[in-house]
């Protein structure tokens, strides 16, 4: 079926006004009145015109509001699902994350927003530090680089781009994978090679975790079932449970 064009559909309601406009001047042969009441309602029009845009206009800009937020929120669990928890888990090898720490973001099903508050600022206050010598870096090396193109779709999703934090943290991470894919052996690095990807780890380990709070916090609110499964598979729980395919 042919698709009619919006010109043509103008210039037909154009034609059909002035018809009806002419048949009702033959009809009463008040042609005074009939301009009276055309000029009463061409002067209403711009009033118009601007309630319906302010109105409809802030309805539709609301609703791709919300439906965009949705789709960020979406993206950023998918990415927690399948990169972002593993990632903290290799993380994890290399942080001395204090106790205080680690047992605020022990979450669980009971906890309410003012658990998620009190989680947020002492991670905020939490002083980690990276230690290389702790973890196996070739290990993490192999784990980052099996996830740098997923991390990559990720970036590419323009509803990311208006999550500063979320892009802030990718690129963190993305930085810390090409920080160790440029070096060919990571044995016997120099004390500088080793202090630079400590400086890396806390920064994209600290990203990690204040995204994932936020997104556990997003899920407890919005999909309860996703979040009793997100709980389980909690890193810093002492019964988390790691789900394998």
């Amino acid at each position: 079926m042919k698709k009619i064009k919006p010109a043509l559909i103008l210039a037909a309601l154009l034609l059909l006004a002035f018809g009806l406009y002419a048949l009702q001047v033959v009809l009463f042969a008040k042609p005074s009145d009939t301009g009276f009441y055309f000029l009463q309602d061409l002067a209403f029009l711009p009033l118009q015109v601007a309630i319906v845009t302010l109105a409809l206009g802030g309805f539709i800009s609301s609703r791709e509001k919300k439906e965009r937020l949705r789709k960020i929120d979406m993206a950023i669990n998918a990415f927690f699902s399948e990169a972002g928890a593993e990632i903290i888990r290799c993380l994890m090898a290399f942080e001395r994350v204090p106790e205080a720490a680690a047992a605020l973001l022990r979450i669980d099903t009971g906890w309410g927003a003012a658990d998620f508050r009190r989680a947020r600022e002492g991670l905020a206050r939490a002083a980690m530090r990276a230690d290389c010598a702790q973890g196996d870096l070739a290990c993490l090396k192999t784990s980052l680089a099996a996830r740098r193109d997923f991390m990559m779709l990720m970036l590419e999703n323009p509803n990311l781009l208006e999550h500063d934090a979320f892009t802030d943290m990718l690129w963190a991470v993305f930085h810390l994978t090409d920080e160790l894919l440029a070096r060919g052996s990571l044995d016997n690095l120099p004390a500088a090679d080793i202090a630079h990807l400590e400086g890396d780890i806390e920064r994209a380990f600290g990203a990690l975790l204040r995204q994932w709070l936020a997104n556990m916090e997003h899920l407890k609110a919005a999909y309860p079932y996703l979040y009793s499964l997100e709980v389980r598979r909690n890193p810093f729980a002492s019964n988390s449970v790691v789900f394998r395919d």
